[in-house]
């Protein structure tokens, strides 16, 4: 990867020395990226002077490398985050309902994440198998302390920031749950179909989930289907970005399903490349190339091998592909591509 010549700090000394320790202490894949890592941080001591802007860049950094460090191990698990109210009690439906969730993913293979605290978090942590789950606690100035219920303490990572900790809940998962719960919930709920809708988070299974008879989701699907649809806020598509089970078996199948052809997206230069666990059929691909020809920007969609710069870090080789010139748009289209794509037989 080449240097920018252009990013640099001005000083030819410092210069030279941020070069020089870069090249000693990165890998040569790396070393260009730490090299501009080190450049932005010596530029921001240089035109800096509020000491609160590099307390917060410095704080924000470890929370990210601290928290790389403790998933690095585990990216090759499908992991999903689960999201709901703090004050849920533990004999209410949608406790039981989060903890029996929980409880079946981890038994499938999966691994949970949870805000770390009580209520709905909490149940997902003691519904985990042991060791099957992480827990990123937010400190709070009432002190949300982390539930008793996380059996591996490594794998609690305690947050000052909750742009840091939101980041981390996307990136290091796979799949999102909700429960009812409160402003929180919707935040997190409403953050993750905007990264999707915008494709700055790849696709993913995101499942809401409330104990039967309760219309919590009917009713924000209600509001959903009359003030964004309706106003034209949204596209139709994009109410396929998200699905409303009817219990836990439904949801953990709508999971297993979303990952049953389809594994994973990469972007390579104007190419949108999507991984398969297995070949479709020349029926199915007929069937992506005239159902989804209005979300290309032109050509078709074409079964593949790896590209060469998959081929660099070895990412996934076995693997065949779907290469297409996605138009980096409709992404609810998207997911009704990757619906078909799972249904192939």
């Amino acid at each position: 990867m080449a240097r920018s010549e252009e990013y640099k700090t001005g000083n030819k000394a410092i210069d030279a020395l941020i070069s020089e320790l870069a090249a000693k202490v990165a890998s040569a894949e790396g070393e260009c990226l730490l090299h501009e890592i080190l450049t932005t941080a010596v530029k921001l001591g240089q035109e800096s002077s509020d000491k609160g802007d590099l307390k917060l860049v410095s704080n924000a950094l470890k929370e990210l490398r601290y928290s790389f460090k403790i998933f690095a191990p585990y990216r090759d698990v499908k992991k999903v985050i689960i999201f709901g109210s703090a004050r849920s009690r533990s004999a209410s439906a949608e406790y039981k309902m989060a903890e029996e969730f929980a409880r079946s993913l981890t038994n499938k293979g999966y691994m949970i994440v949870t805000g770390g605290g009580p209520g709905i978090m909490e149940a997902g942590n003691k519904g985990a198998r042991a060791g099957k789950e992480f827990a990123l606690n937010i400190r709070l100035p009432f002190e949300q302390k982390p539930n008793p219920y996380i059996d591996e303490k490594d794998k609690i990572i305690n947050f000052k920031y909750f742009f840091t900790r939101k980041l981390i809940f996307v990136k290091e998962t796979d799949a999102t749950a909700l429960f009812p719960g409160g402003f929180g919930t919707h935040d997190e709920g409403f953050e993750v179909l905007t990264l999707v809708q915008t494709g700055k988070a790849r696709p993913r299974p995101i499942v809401f989930m409330a104990p039967e008879g309760s219309p919590y989701w009917q009713t924000w699907k209600h509001f959903v289907n009359n003030e964004l649809l309706k106003n034209g806020f949204i596209d139709k598509e994009d109410l396929g970005l998200f699905y409303v089970a009817k219990n836990v078996s439904d949801a953990v199948k709508y999971i297993d399903d979303f990952y049953k052809v389809y594994h994973s997206i990469r972007y390579v230069a104007r190419l949108t490349v999507l991984r398969l666990n297995k070949n479709i059929s020349s029926r199915t691909l007929k069937r992506l190339n005239q159902d989804f020809k209005d979300i290309l920007r032109d050509g078709e969609i074409k079964m593949s091998g790896p590209l060469k710069e998959e081929m660099i870090k070895e990412e996934y080789p076995g693997l065949p592909r779907l290469v297409m010139n996605f138009n980096m748009h409709d992404y609810g289209r998207l997911y009704e591509m990757i619906s078909v794509i799972n249904k192939d037989k």
